[in-house]
């Protein structure tokens, strides 16, 4: 089978369950926007701070995806066991981090000055989602382990299967049945505690039931926690983690500081944002698929064929943010109305889409390439990277530009201007450079036998 036959199917496997995933924050999404306007404003808020955590977080695990790659393409199978039960270590801390980080979130609201009418919904909503992070990370170990052996189809059954769970889930929950009266917002919040726990559950019991993973000896007595191996983890994980933190609350924050524009403007700029969440799941996927197989050559000893997968990853996201951009362009009268029944909100967020298709041809080529490097263990060119032009450029310059135009009219002679755009604009620009960057990284590391294994 070709590589880019390889990869394709990997990505394509890999994008059916990111899309159910995604349908989760959608289904929300459109619950609130039928709920009410504030309820939109309040999920809107609160799913920026929980994303803001959850991605870093996952991310952590996610960057151990090149590390089981590499022991996977030297045949190396009991290790990759030893390494999985040691990541459990990781994934506790991880754990403790978010939960408490979800349990007191009045600072992130103080200081992005939240409307204080949103506090005590933010709050009660991020609060069960704490309680969904614990399986969410074990889930995540499963997705990542299955995703650097080639099983993507084995985690994607899962996440599209508990689409049909969530949604009526959510549905029932938030506006009740009969005589039961809904939970409100808070609702759609237990739901995806019951879907993460359930997939959780599942994911357990196919690593105990399946042969497939008998070879791997997944299930022996965690050993000691082994430092040197827990430090390798940290030192490609925590600069991974920062970075998709990075990443995701230059783009999160958005939505808080948008906040207080209105429900109108919050209300719009959460239908923009899930678009754009929405579309940001084909370059995953196909950094995922790419890296897999970038890891896979490298721990083969086989640098020129990692090189290619490499360069088969960032081909293939190009073309396809193309497609996508011209998809939500077309179609995005019908999309702003499928989201709410509020016509104001509706051609507001008929404006946003227009940045959204922007900011994601910026956006899908570095997401790609933030993977790929992993795989050459580049981890903190990446992270001061992201600091400097996605918060600095993209989220700071923005909000310089809407509320503080002191500093912008003084130096570039630019009037300040409250509008949901400056955000997108000054995010698309940061990634556009931010992806030239990276494709220059990843071109430089791959020029070079770069390969190391892993400890374990």
């Amino acid at each position: 089978m070709s590589e880019l036959r390889t990869i394709s199917r990997h990505a394509g496997t890999v994008l059916v369950g990111q899309l159910a995933v995604m349908a989760f924050s959608v289904t929300d999404t459109v619950i609130a926007g039928r709920y009410s306007p504030h309820a939109l404003a309040v999920l809107s808020v609160a799913s920026s701070i929980y994303i803001s955590i959850y991605v870093a977080l996952n991310g952590m695990m996610q960057a151990l995806l090149p590390v089981w790659a590499e022991l996977h393409g030297g045949n190396r199978r009991a290790e990759i066991g030893r390494s999985v039960r040691q990541a459990l270590y990781i994934s506790a801390i991880a754990a403790a981090l978010g939960i408490t980080g979800l349990w007191f979130p009045d600072t992130w609201l103080s200081w992005t000055q939240v409307p204080t009418e949103l506090w005590p919904d933010v709050r009660t909503y991020l609060r069960v989602l704490a309680l969904a992070l614990v399986p969410n990370l074990l889930f995540r170990i499963y997705s990542t382990l299955n995703q650097s052996l080639g099983y993507p189809r084995l985690v994607t059954w899962l996440q599209a299967g508990a689409v049909f769970v969530k949604i009526p889930l959510s549905v029932l929950l938030t506006f009740g049945a009969g005589d039961a009266p809904g939970l409100g917002m808070v609702g759609c919040a237990w739901a995806t505690l019951a879907v993460n726990s359930l997939m959780m559950l599942t994911g357990l019991w196919l690593l105990r039931t399946q042969d497939i993973y008998h070879p791997y000896k997944l299930w022996h007595l965690p050993e000691k926690p082994q430092w040197p191996v827990l430090r390798h983890f940290l030192r490609l994980g925590v600069p991974a983690g920062l970075s998709i933190m990075v990443e995701v609350t230059a783009f999160t924050l958005m939505a808080l500081f948008i906040a207080r524009l209105g429900s109108v403007a919050s209300a719009s700029h959460q239908i923009a944002a899930s678009l754009a969440s929405v579309l940001y799941m084909v370059p995953l996927a196909l950094g995922i698929a790419s890296s897999a197989r970038t890891g896979y050559w490298l721990g083969a000893g086989q640098a020129h064929r990692a090189r290619h997968a490499a360069g088969l990853g960032i081909g293939l996201a190009i073309g396809a943010a193309v497609l996508c951009a011209a998809a939500l362009l077309l179609g995005r009268e019908a999309i702003a109305h499928a989201f709410t029944n509020d016509p104001v909100v509706a051609q507001t967020a008929m404006v946003w889409l227009v940045w959204v298709a922007i900011f994601h041809m910026a956006d899908a080529v570095q997401a790609v390439c933030a993977f790929l490097l992993r795989c050459y263990r580049i981890t903190i060119a990446p992270l001061l990277i992201y600091t400097a032009f996605l918060w600095g450029l993209g989220l700071y310059g923005g909000y310089l530009w809407a509320y503080d135009d002191s500093a912008l009219n003084g130096w570039l002679q630019w009037t300040g201007r409250p509008a949901v755009d400056t955000f997108w604009i000054s995010s698309s620009l940061a990634l556009a450079l931010v992806s030239a960057l990276f494709a220059t990284l990843v071109w430089r590391a791959s020029r070079h036998d770069t390969s190391s294994t892993a400890p374990v």
